[in-house]
């Protein structure tokens, strides 16, 4: 296990001098209610006190509901600045502005949604002087599961480094919410969606791999199947750790 103490005080570190270098004032996060924007948001935050989280709702009910509340109380516990920014009506317009001119299929009408929140938090950042932190861990950035300019888009990631079931045990340390702990990961995409469920395979399967390079045959032609496809994904970012 990690020391999470030594590892807390090495991230703002890193955090505090991202934002020296850049002359940015403050930080925004995507506020989703999940584990990883969680931990990011807690850390940006005892990096820097201007942190500001969004919760943007785009469809889906959980998105408006569990997501949400969790993503209250993260931000009532840690003194997070938290705002909501509703992109369902904006979904909705962009569908029927590209539909004129292709048909969208549902990988196309999925993918949209992480971009249009990561619109959103670049555009709040520019008008604010802020970094967009970037909210993967590093069994999504190995499997390639995140949306290329959406959510895999961001100026720096304080956590990419980190096993899912680190980022747990971190968030454990910090004392985050146990509904957040608790609850399936999940990108609230689309009604029902988790992401082990839309992978076939588990996190800690993931996790596993990585480190021992050990895994069942089932979840090792997942794993490589997924890994295959993401090489063209994950360059020209700034990741804690690399």
């Amino acid at each position: 296990m990690r020391n999470y103490e030594e590892e807390l005080e090495k991230r703002i570190a890193y955090i505090r001098g991202l934002l020296e270098n850049a002359h940015a004032s403050g930080i925004v996060f995507g506020n989703s209610g999940g584990k990883d924007s969680a931990l990011v948001g807690i850390l940006c935050k005892k990096a820097c006190e201007n942190t500001v989280g969004i919760m943007m709702p785009c469809e889906s009910k959980q998105n408006y509901g569990s997501d949400m509340d969790d993503g209250d109380s993260l931000a009532s516990k840690f003194g997070i600045e938290n705002r909501v920014v509703d992109l369902t009506a904006v979904k909705k317009a962009e569908v029927e502005t590209v539909s004129k001119v292709t048909e969208l299929n549902n990988t196309a009408l999925i993918n949209i949604n992480p971009r249009l929140r990561m619109t959103t938090l670049y555009a709040i950042a520019a008008a604010e002087n802020r970094l967009v932190a970037g909210t993967g861990n590093k069994a999504e950035r190995y499997m390639g599961y995140f949306t290329k300019w959406g959510d895999g888009a961001f100026d720096f990631n304080p956590i990419g480094d980190l096993c899912v079931g680190e980022v747990y045990e971190f968030l454990r340390f910090l004392g985050a919410p146990e509904s957040i702990i608790s609850k399936a990961p999940s990108a609230g995409l689309f009604e029902g969606q988790t992401d082990e469920k839309e992978m076939g395979v588990t996190y800690a399967a993931v996790d596993r791999y990585m480190e021992t390079g050990e895994a069942s045959e089932h979840d090792k032609a997942i794993i490589d199947r997924y890994h295959a496809r993401a090489g063209h994904k994950s360059k020209g970012f700034e990741i804690y750790g690399e």
